[in-house]
């Protein structure tokens, strides 16, 4: 069974905090921000909207996408490390509002690389004739635990939501390759503390980053036997510029065939692929029969990769 996209949405904040208005907040600047990070400004939900909101918002457009109704998923899975409240989860909370019945649904937490977690997840689910149609949804409000105080992490991240309808697709078409890994003795570089905050070792997680995302883009391509000159298109994780393009440049692609989001909406960690996808297909930048890579990193410290012929 082929397994691949049925359809893409994602939703952002309509708040836009640029650099300049970072300036006013901590000591930093709009010239050191973008050449360090590639971040011009990012997006900041309100009081009144939370992680399940824009779960749902992104959600809907991927289900109009792929035009299926919500009495047809039969398994939900969110991608957050910033739910509502611990319980219930942010995919219990979606089930409901979407009205797709009494189906399993949970939530992942593997930081950022958490959608990549969700979709080969949602690939063994459907390989095994268990579901047919699955929810996968990648959303953070990343803004409720940023120390806005710390002038080397709150200048980084932004709110958002990815989704994306996975099914049965055509032969030839879907998921050809993933790589899911984790090593856990590097979680002190990227965590949230007990107060709640996220604390990031930069340095540490640069340098993990730039060999890690690289390395396994290189992995999924060769599982599928294809070559990197057969890849059409990269979407990594929306971090830093810098470790973006070190992936790029070790596949040998052109900075037009690579997703830049970042500059827009910032790191917002598990959605920021997923917000990159439905962008990138949207805007016709992914083509039917396109060789995409989608490749992240996150807080575990964690990664994934996955190798997909787009398409239906």
């Amino acid at each position: 069974m082929n397994v691949g996209l049925l359809g893409t949405g994602h939703y952002v904040p309509t708040k836009v905090v640029t650099n300049k208005d970072m300036e006013k907040i901590v000591d930093t600047s709009d010239e050191w921000i973008r050449t360090r990070t590639g971040i011009e400004e990012r997006r900041i939900a309100g009081d009144d909207i939370d992680t399940s909101d824009m779960a749902f918002f992104a959600a809907k457009q991927a289900l109009e996408e792929a035009n299926v109704s919500a009495e047809e998923i039969d398994l939900i899975l969110v991608a957050t490390v910033t739910p509502d409240t611990p319980f219930p989860s942010v995919a219990n909370r979606l089930q409901n509002r979407l009205g797709c019945g009494s189906v399993a649904s949970m939530d992942i937490g593997a930081a950022c690389s958490g959608f990549m977690y969700g979709m080969v997840t949602a690939k063994q689910f459907i390989e095994t004739k268990a579901y047919k149609k699955v929810l996968v949804v990648g959303v953070e409000k990343l803004s409720k635990i940023t120390n806005w105080e710390d002038r080397n992490t709150c200048v980084l991240f932004g709110d958002g939501a990815g989704a994306a309808v996975v099914g049965e697709v055509s032969e030839g078409k879907g998921i050809l390759s993933f790589e899911l890994g984790s090593d856990g003795s590097g979680g002190k570089h990227l965590y949230q503390d007990e107060n709640n905050q996220l604390i990031m070792n930069g340095r540490e997680v640069f340098k993990f980053a730039v060999r890690q995302m690289p390395q396994s883009s290189v992995n999924v391509i060769e599982k599928t036997g294809y070559n990197k000159e057969d890849v059409d298109y990269l979407i990594p994780h929306q971090a830093n510029i810098r470790i973006m393009n070190a992936a790029r440049e070790r596949l040998g692609i052109s900075e037009d065939k690579m997703a830049t989001s970042v500059k827009k909406y910032g790191n917002t960690s598990s959605a920021s692929i997923p917000i990159a996808l439905s962008e990138a297909v949207k805007d016709g930048k992914i083509k039917d029969n396109d060789l995409v890579v989608m490749v992240g990193f996150g807080g575990g410290l964690t990664w994934g990769a996955i190798a997909f012929r787009y398409g239906k």
